[in-house]
């Protein structure tokens, strides 16, 4: 990687811009980019970031793909296909077309509708490809040919898109035995059947548009001389083109998420399957390799989403609802003769990996013995004569417990209470058995019973056992992380950025800064939060090699922030009282400051401190600098966000502009004040 230059640049969702350059704009495009681009080099910026944009079927989410090289036909721009002309001559198509732009007008105050926009383009690709003929055409078009030839990944993508339709769009879970495992050489044989070929062709004529309009907008982003930076999420969805066509890719026994925190009581389940390393490994990461290659044709840095998950991902039994009983991929697990050499014995080893259940647990809920009994009798195996219970052998995780029927015991909430109080048994347990005689903690050990009935002794020999495998896993997730990035980031010549929020591994920074990997630094939450009263890391300590940025999808945005946290934008204020024009000994001004509502003063105050961060980069969004002109605020600052962890609604990942491109560009104030911090930056 080529030496940087510290260079400042924004953020937006490519769904989120608003440009009135064509007729029957309803979300923002590929073809939009090169005006939004006129933008930023007007005002100075020279980086330019965007969400992911792969085909994520009926998922609003971008981190929810259903192909890693596939673009969402959802940004295509229609009257930019070179048929569009041709096919809007025909009445039925052009009053489709028109009706697709009357019912989705576009209002700068609300969201986008993603499934109506979704459902009315890929209605109007269909009739296009037909209308026009291009059906009866593309098995002999040279160019199609040739596009196919150079993107062999169509091939399963199509088969796969085409088998969507086929099952209205059900998972690939629940598709027909033939059609939910099918070989390679299978694939090829549906590919090129010839009853099927005409609708295989058209999602391979869908992509290769989206690939000349994607590629032509960032031909001329790079030309304008900015820099784009796309985005890489690290984990596929279990329902993808990807995970169905390349399961030697994937362990579809586990799914992917984060271990328990003080917000997420029982960790977070994404529901995506993890990778298998030692098959990808094996193949020299080709897949990943490939990945990267077809995003360098658009872009000139990418973000590895979740660097962590390189390092080791946080592992969840695929038949688990929560990830209280996940454990760490890779790990270095304990084995029975190194519980056997600090003294214990299989007994002391069963009572810690075991959940031990009393009939009471279920008695004080039926109020009858019998009941309890004979509701225990279906997922556990009674210890002899005594009131206690081990879970079936056959039992692989909670949901095998929520999918029971237990109404000829119990009805209603009784039944729902059952089913809770023993998921909440389940997870009751000191040790995970993994293997066969092979061992780990469980990250919450010291809430289970089982802990707490030992002394402390037991304790501190069990502890000190963890701390020594600890100690062999980071080893372990060092190695393995710099044998993944090296080969990653040598393949490409983008400039490779990771989002390691919330990363604490001691190799971490090593492997990152040893493969010139941006890290990602949120001014918010770049504090020493181990210290007495948590300050902000000083501006110019922060990292060199990072991204830093005032916010992210996932968070408030600044304005959102000072409304809320009034703690941490007090001592940002306090930290850095210059920002602001105020002199540090003027503690009256600074006071209030401090304690004043948000502000358009206040938010380019806010932009002038964080410009002056060491970071190479420094990468806010548009809602952040649009900020600083009171005239672009939403009603209320929520709407400004783009997603809100933890809830899946309509509102998530459908935030647009709300302004045209084409003012912010005539915005001789935004523009101005932009420029003046992006000379800040030096």
């Amino acid at each position: 990687m080529n030496k940087l230059e510290k260079s400042m640049g924004t953020s937006i969702p490519l769904g989120a811009i608003y440009t009135t350059k064509k007729d029957g704009t309803v979300i923002g495009e590929y073809t939009d980019l090169p005006e939004f681009a006129k933008f930023c080099k007007k005002a100075g910026l020279t980086l330019l970031q965007l969400l992911p944009v792969n085909d994520t079927g009926t998922q609003s989410s971008p981190y929810s793909g259903l192909s890693a090289f596939a673009l969402h036909p959802i940004y295509i721009d229609l009257t930019a296909i070179p048929e569009f002309a041709a096919a809007y001559k025909n009445a039925d198509f052009k009053k489709a077309y028109d009706k697709m732009i009357k019912d989705f007008p576009y209002s700068a105050q609300g969201r986008y509708n993603y499934m109506g926009i979704l459902n009315a383009k890929t209605d109007l690709l269909n009739r296009l490809y037909e209308t026009t003929e291009i059906a009866k055409k593309a098995e002999a078009d040279e160019t199609l040919e040739k596009w196919i030839k150079k993107n062999p990944w169509i091939i399963n993508y199509a088969v796969y898109k085409n088998l969507k339709v086929k099952y209205n769009q059900a998972t690939w879970k629940d598709w027909s035995k033939e059609d939910r495992t099918p070989s390679e050489k299978e694939i090829k044989a549906r590919w090129n059947d010839g009853a099927l070929k005409k609708n295989h062709l058209f999602f391979a004529w869908v992509q290769m548009r989206a690939n000349e309009q994607f590629k032509a907008a960032t031909d001329a982003v790079k030309k304008a001389g900015i820099t784009l930076k796309g985005d890489m999420p690290i984990l596929m969805n279990e329902d993808s083109c990807d995970a169905w066509a390349l399961p030697n890719i994937f362990n579809h026994n586990l799914r992917a998420g984060s271990p328990v925190d003080g917000e997420n009581p029982t960790g977070q389940n994404w529901g995506f399957p993890t990778y298998n390393w030692e098959y990808l490994r094996e193949h020299k990461f080709s897949w990943w390799v490939d990945r990267l290659k077809n995003a360098e044709q658009y872009y000139g840095a990418y973000r590895l989403d979740h660097i962590l998950g390189f390092f080791r991902i946080w592992a969840i039994p695929a038949r688990d609802t929560t990830a209280v009983l996940g454990h760490t991929v890779p790990y270095v697990a304990m084995t029975r003769d190194d519980l056997h050499n600090i003294g214990f014995d299989d007994g002391r080893i069963r009572w810690l990996s075991q959940p031990h259940v009393h009939t009471g647990l279920i008695e004080d809920i039926t109020w009858n013995h019998g009941t309890a009994v004979a509701i225990l009798s279906k997922f556990m195996n009674r210890i002899g004569n005594e009131e206690l219970w081990l879970f079936k052998d056959t039992l692989t995780g909670d949901k095998d417990i929520y999918e029971a029927d237990l109404s000829a015991f119990c009805e209603g909430d009784a039944q729902q209470r059952c089913k809770d109080a023993l998921s909440k048994a389940w997870q009751n347990r000191c040790l995970i058995e993994v293997t066969t005689d092979h061992f780990v903690p469980v990250w919450t050990y010291y809430t289970s019973t089982a802990w707490g009935s030992l002394n402390d002794g037991e304790k501190n020999a069990l502890k000190g056992l963890f701390d020594r495998k600890e100690w062999e896993q980071n080893k372990l997730w060092e190695t393995q992380s710099d044998e993944i990035l090296s080969t990653l980031t040598k393949s490409v010549d983008m400039v490779p950025c990771g989002e390691d929020l919330g990363a604490e591994l001691p190799c971490l920074p090593y492997v990152m800064e040893k493969n010139g990997i941006l890290g990602l630094r949120v001014n918010r939450w770049t504090r020493r939060w181990k210290e007495n009263g948590q300050p902000y890391v000083p501006l110019n300590e922060v990292t060199y090699l990072s991204v830093t940025t005032t916010s992210v999808h996932d968070s408030t945005t600044v304005r959102q922030w000072w409304q809320e946290d009034r703690g941490g934008s007090s001592m940002f204020v306090r930290t850095n009282p210059w920002a602001f024009g105020i002199d540090g000994f003027d503690q009256n001004r600074i006071n209030e400051t401090a304690n004043s509502p948000f502000s358009p003063e206040i938010a380019e105050g806010y932009l002038k401190g964080v410009a002056t961060a060491n970071s190479v980069w420094i990468i806010n969004p548009l809602q952040d600098f649009m900020a600083m002109e009171k005239k672009y605020w939403t009603a209320d600052s929520n709407a400004e966000r783009v997603n809100v962890p933890g809830s899946v609604n309509d509102f998530n990942w459908t935030y647009r502009m709300p302004v045209t491109v084409e003012e912010l560009e005539k915005d001789d104030s935004l523009i101005g004040k932009i420029k003046a911090i992006v000379a800040l930056h030096k």
